[in-house]
């Protein structure tokens, strides 16, 4: 089962990424992938033994399946802005409303395994499926990001710096929005 120290820093993960990106933020390429990948192993590397019966390894699967599909939503979801020639993103209360379906979803799934198996736990895989849903939402708004004409950029500029961007995105970009 998740510690509380798991749980806070989950909550507080989510929270951060929520309220930044409804007051509207750069579509950072990087922030949108890597993080939620490295999330998502470290999710992974912490699913327990509790996960070994037939019913919570098909609780699992289901609980990642219903992550991506809310991913996906969210990702269509969110708006895409251009400013300054560069694409910006913003959560839509629509969007909130997915992650907050989604969180119930992950905790009515673990508390129906419980019990079905009398196990208290999902097998930790609250981070598995957050991170595997942030992933898809990532993938889903570069998608959508790739077919416009602003600026795809892999990692912000800090401190005034130019944005650093990406070479396959901007490949990728020029070959999707080619007419």
């Amino acid at each position: 089962m998740s510690t509380p120290v798991e749980i806070v820093l989950i909550v507080a993960a989510v929270g951060y990424v929520l309220i930044r990106r409804m007051a509207g933020d750069v579509a950072e390429a990087k922030r949108m992938l890597l993080l939620p990948a490295i999330l998502a192993v470290i999710g992974l590397s912490n699913v327990d033994e509790s996960v070994q019966s037939a019913t919570a390894i098909v609780f699992l699967v289901g609980t990642l399946a219903v992550s991506v599909l809310f991913g996906v939503l969210r990702g269509v979801s969110i708006r895409i802005y251009q400013q300054d020639g560069v694409a910006h993103m913003r959560y839509t209360w629509l969007t909130i409303a997915l992650w907050v379906l989604n969180v119930g979803a992950k905790v009515g799934a673990n508390l129906l395994l419980g019990l079905i198996t009398g196990v208290a736990s999902g097998g930790n895989s609250v981070m598995l499926t957050i991170g595997v849903g942030m992933l898809v939402e990532g993938v889903v708004v570069l998608a959508r990001a790739v077919r416009t004409d602003s600026r795809i950029v892999w990692k912000k500029g800090e401190d005034g710096k130019a944005h650093t961007t990406s070479p396959f995105l901007d490949d990728l970009q020029a070959r999707m929005t080619r007419r």
